[in-house]
């Protein structure tokens, strides 16, 4: 596993630059937002619930009053939305420099969406995937552009069966979310080797947040996965200032290049400043990568093709 502190000089200056944070309305999503907001960042907040957005939006303007945010609806699960919401993009603006795949479900009951996805990997990846491909060349056109892709640490215990992704013959709560989470891997660093070989100037990188005191446990997880993770384990977890420091550093620093992980340097990879770490065997698996993207385009419905320098 690969151990390297980030460059002491720290992150660029992300003033007047496009960030879009998927989930911004609260945790980790809100912190990222918060610290990008400080520095003169101009922040999409993108989230399923506006009224939560707006209130989120409001804590960052009570500090930083003169915060560029906007609050716009982006409903992962729904095809649709992502559509919209990618369209509204394209034609009013901004248009982004960075997207920050940072939203998530964790844990829940079994449960379809409308177009028949388990609803973690539809909201964890699809949805990413999704927005991604439409936002793809826009991004190549922005500055310093990049997209950060947030994972977990649990993404190393997990393997994609792609013969039951909806989890019709056997479903765990915490074995689909984890399953999502190495959906979330294997497609930054499949995405990663696509925009090398078109000799993109997008950066596709990879974030996880280690153990961090969200509401992510406790908002729709099931039985001892919120027992465990929501209440018990609670006090060891560090705060969603903490948490986004990984996805931060992959988002603005300098030194940050394309299909590189960071997460937290402490024991277990829980807390902790952010290093760069190694994803898991399963998820520099290129043949896994090239199948997840076939899958993804065929469930979503969306044909994801990289464009080269300068965005052709």
């Amino acid at each position: 596993m690969i151990r390297s502190n980030p460059s002491p000089a720290g992150a660029a200056d992300p003033s007047g630059r496009v960030f879009v944070v998927t989930g911004a309305g609260s945790g980790l999503g809100l912190a990222t937002t918060t610290a990008l907001a400080r520095r003169g960042a101009h922040v999409v907040l993108a989230v399923r619930d506006e009224a939560k957005g707006h209130r989120a939006a409001a804590l960052v303007t009570a500090e930083q009053p003169d915060a560029l945010l906007e609050v716009r609806r982006l409903d992962l699960a729904d095809p649709h939305s992502v559509h919209a919401f990618a369209t509204r993009l394209r034609t009013d603006g901004p248009h982004p420099d960075v997207l920050v795949n940072n939203a998530g479900v964790m844990a829940p009951p079994r449960t379809l969406t409308p177009h028949g996805h388990e609803l973690q990997f539809a909201v964890n990846h699809l949805g990413h995937f999704a927005l991604t491909a439409h936002l793809i060349d826009l991004l190549a056109q922005g500055r310093d552009p990049r997209v950060v892709t947030v994972t977990s640490a649990n993404h190393r215990r997990a393997r994609i069966d792609f013969d039951d992704l909806t989890g019709e013959h056997a479903y765990s709560p915490m074995g689909h979310y984890n399953q999502s989470k190495l959906a979330n891997a294997v497609f930054a660093l499949e995405l990663h080797r696509r925009l090398n070989a078109a000799h993109s100037p997008v950066r596709s990188v990879l974030a996880h947040p280690g153990y961090a005191a969200t509401g992510l446990p406790r908002a729709g997880a099931v039985g001892g996965v919120r027992l465990l993770f929501g209440h018990l384990l609670r006090p060891l977890a560090q705060s969603p200032a903490r948490g986004a420091l990984a996805q931060l550093h992959a988002a603005t620093a300098p030194n940050v290049r394309g299909g590189e992980l960071y997460g937290p340097g402490g024991m277990g990879e829980l807390r902790g400043a952010p290093v760069r770490t190694s994803p898991a065997p399963r998820a520099q698996d290129e043949a896994v990568g090239r199948r997840l993207w076939e899958v993804s385009q065929e469930l979503t419905g969306v044909p994801f093709t990289v464009p080269g320098a300068g965005g052709a």
